[in-house]
């Protein structure tokens, strides 16, 4: 969706009023006068509500000194506010029988819940709260949790090894640096950095409030409207956008020692931006090479030759910039045999591109998947969240669909060569040592291997 229009009339008038305008046949859409905006769809016959809270921050915003400050930010905004204390929250959702969390992304940040419709006014209530004025108590307990969970994710090997191959493909840019951030960082940022960040990040343009399921669009308009007082009112500025992607970048190796059972493997190269047309084709080529059970991947590597319990391909997006990557875990007697096997099927996917029964299959397992993932109101919550934060074109299912059937063959093989020749492809790892893995290496890029 394009952003919303402003009524150049009513903002020469300095009117107060909200400004609505339908997004598709079911949502709807209110940009306030402080700049939030508001996304709703009706769900009918369901009881419950997906409502969440959108922030356009994440770790791509953090400097080097910052790293991981979104992260912790996100954990801190649970510990209570001037009128919630985290018992109290805890103790607010779970009388509702809701479901509440939250996530942070490397662009987004994202508060939400899920509850019965009559405990809409509650919930929100609650939640911009914790979202717009934390408090930030008992930050020294907090501080030891995150510090915990960084260490549980260096102890997840099948994790972490996305991360070091996000470093090989964008390097010290903040794309390329884990969203958890730093123990040593977390350990000791102090109360007024993270609260500045937080009033400069959570600013109103730079916020989405959506919900999904039994709402009534004005209604959440209102509590939203209500909710911001003179927090949100007072500055509708955008913060500065984040330093650029990286325009190009040769193939680089990066690997971590840890003495694991298995090595954790990883290729990648960038990939498409949120809002390029071509991400249609990518979902379906991307569930060609190894993203279904039917894949080309999963077959030759784990159904054919028992290399592997894990492998699968996937595709990720950033406002200017994305990736694409495969993951395999397996022994270290079967790391070349392994590499063998992928470099074989993506060189033949690069050259020769799919079939059309491939292309066929894939692409109703793309629809079908969609389709059914709609029949969840967090589901339908998140996509109208992320999509309006990115000034994503908003589509209808019906939309979607069309847009799947509209690829050809000749874009899904245009595109194959582009993204998966595996002269571009970056390397990472994770395990015991390095030196089977660069060996294995030549089978996908010798090049790579002869830089490294």
């Amino acid at each position: 969706m394009t952003a919303i229009a402003v009524d150049a009339a009513a903002e020469a008038a300095g009117s107060a009023a909200s400004r609505t305008a339908p997004m598709t046949d079911r949502a709807q859409v209110t940009t306030l006068p402080s700049g939030v905006r508001v996304v709703t769809e009706h769900v009918p016959a369901v009881r419950s509500i997906a409502l969440g809270l959108w922030v356009l921050t994440g770790s791509r915003n953090e400097s080097p000194a910052q790293a991981g400050l979104s992260h912790f930010l996100e954990h801190l905004l649970f510990k209570g506010t001037e009128r919630f204390s985290s018992l109290a929250i805890d103790e607010t959702f779970d009388a509702m029988g809701a479901e509440v969390n939250a996530g942070t992304g490397k662009e987004t940040t994202s508060v939400y819940a899920r509850f019965l419709d009559r405990h809409l006014d509650q919930a929100y209530d609650v939640l911009s709260d914790m979202v717009l004025r934390p408090s930030y108590p008992d930050i020294d307990s907090e501080r030891q949790v995150v510090i915990e969970e960084i260490a549980m994710y260096e102890d997840e090997p099948q994790d972490k090894v996305h991360d070091v191959l996000a470093t090989a493909i964008f390097g010290d840019h903040p794309l390329g640096l884990p969203i958890i951030g730093r123990a040593e960082v977390v350990s000791s940022v102090p109360v007024p950095e993270i609260a500045a960040y937080h009033d400069l990040r959570y600013a109103p343009a730079n916020m989405v409030v959506a919900a999904a399921g039994n709402v009534d669009h004005d209604r959440i308009a209102e509590l939203v409207q209500r909710a911001e007082g003179e927090k949100l009112g007072a500055n509708g500025a955008a913060p500065a956008p984040p330093q650029p992607a990286p325009e190009s970048s040769s193939p680089r190796l990066c690997f971590h020692e840890k003495e694991t059972e298995q090595y954790h493997l990883c290729l990648g190269a960038p990939g498409l931006a949120r809002g390029d047309d071509r991400r249609f084709a990518l979902r379906i080529l991307d569930t060609v090479l190894g993203g279904s059970s039917s894949s080309r991947l999963f077959q030759e590597v784990r159904e054919k030759r028992g290399l592997a319990y894990s492998v699968y391909s996937y595709a990720s997006h950033y406002i200017d910039s994305g990736q694409v990557g495969l993951y395999v875990g397996t022994r270290p007697d079967n790391v070349g045999e392994a590499m063998a096997v992928i470099g074989r099927e993506l060189r033949a996917i690069a050259e020769g591109g799919v079939s059309e029964e491939e292309l066929e299959r894939a692409r109703e397992n793309v629809k079908g998947r969609t389709t059914l993932s709609m029949e969840s109101t967090s589901a339908r919550m998140n996509r109208l969240g992320s999509s309006l934060l990115m000034d994503v074109p908003l589509m209808t299912l019906d939309e979607v669909l069309a847009a799947l059937d509209a690829v050809t063959i000749d874009e899904v093989h245009s595109l194959a060569a582009e993204l998966f020749d595996p002269a571009r492809m970056s390397a990472a790892g994770v395990g015991a040592s390095a030196d089977s893995f660069r060996e294995a290496l030549g089978a996908v890029n010798p090049q790579l291997l002869a830089a490294a």
